[in-house]
């Protein structure tokens, strides 16, 4: 990826917000708007969400706008120091310091700077460095897999939104999903990579996954991708 690219995203990504209409948007390129047309279509008004890798309680949140029409759902963020914001910022949201692994487990996270790019991947993190940036610090982090989170927390009903941005996972994150026993609605699901030849590069795995799984893909920024579930649509 170009670095004048990395570090546009990463200005979108520390600073950027969108108005589309007088609406606010709290996601990098106005995702959440979009998801918030698909649900009024669907007449779904506050749809339960699960955001796994929240980052933060409102900057570059996909779940933000929602619980700010009084939705609520389940946060997971890894990064300690950022964790603790949710609890001041969205008391009404169950929010979990921890991963999403393919098994219970204890993995070492790498925090970087700027902490937007916090990732468990060891090869993300060499990549992000050979790219320029620094690693802040590693740490242990419980993981757990998804399907034990939607049992936990969800009991009968999947959410109807899902949000994943894990930095290099996200695929791993998605094979993880039970998708007889869980349905989310919508997914929002970061698509592209860095790539050290000057270009972002989309992940093809992850459509093909949810495309197989009966999912559409509804709308992409090029960042993210928005897929629907077929069967509700």
């Amino acid at each position: 990826m170009r670095l004048d690219w990395i570090f546009y995203r990463l200005a979108d990504k520390l600073f950027g917000q969108a108005e589309t209409e007088g609406r606010r948007a709290y996601s990098q390129c106005g995702e959440d708007l979009i998801v918030r047309n698909i649900f009024d279509a669907l007449k779904i008004p506050a749809p339960s969400y699960l955001d796994i890798g929240a980052h933060h309680p409102y900057r570059l949140s996909n779940t933000y706008l929602f619980y700010s029409t009084g939705s609520h759902g389940v946060n997971i963020e890894p990064d300690p120091e950022l964790y603790e914001h949710f609890h001041k910022a969205r008391p009404r949201d169950t929010n979990l310091n921890i991963g999403i692994g393919e098994r219970s487990d204890m993995l070492r996270f790498f925090v970087m700077n700027p902490r937007a790019l916090n990732t468990f991947s060891p090869d993300e993190a060499e990549k992000l460095v050979k790219e320029g940036f620094r690693i802040e610090r590693e740490q242990e982090i419980q993981v757990l897999p998804v399907n034990s989170i939607l049992e936990e927390y969800f009991c009968e009903a999947a959410p109807d939104f899902v949000s994943i941005d894990v930095e290099g996972l996200d695929l791993q994150v998605l094979q993880g999903f039970d998708f007889t026993r869980w349905r989310p609605k919508v997914f929002c699901v970061e698509t592209i990579t860095y790539s050290s030849q000057r270009a972002g590069k989309k992940i093809p795995e992850i459509a093909e996954l949810l495309h197989g799984n009966d999912y559409f893909s509804y709308a992409d920024t090029w960042i993210n991708t928005l897929f629907v579930d077929r069967r509700i649509w």
